[in-house]
């Protein structure tokens, strides 16, 4: 199965409805390498590695998010597969 990564801004209601934790979970049940973390903009920006399948998995969750989230909007952009993340993890700061 071919590696990849996408990196992801999600705009909408999406701090303070426990969306980092939902990622991260999520991205973990995947098999997905990475982080995700808050932006001062009120965005969620994060980034996953691993089998391009799953990474399509990961985006379409986005799309929805956690149930107390609004997403409105997914900007999504494909990259070369690094390898370098050793799991997934919330990010604090900017």
């Amino acid at each position: 199965m071919e590696n990849g990564k996408v990196h992801v801004i999600i705009s909408g209601l999406v701090q303070g409805v426990f969306f980092r934790a939902s990622t991260r979970d999520m991205a973990v049940t995947l098999g997905l390498k990475g982080w995700v973390r808050n932006l001062p903009d009120g965005n969620v920006e994060a980034v996953f590695e691993g089998p391009v399948e799953k990474l399509k998995q990961a985006v379409q969750w986005c799309r929805k998010g956690p149930s107390g989230a609004s997403v409105i909007k997914v900007e999504e952009k494909w990259q070369e597969y690094s390898g370098k993340f050793r799991g997934f993890d919330i990010r604090y700061g900017y």
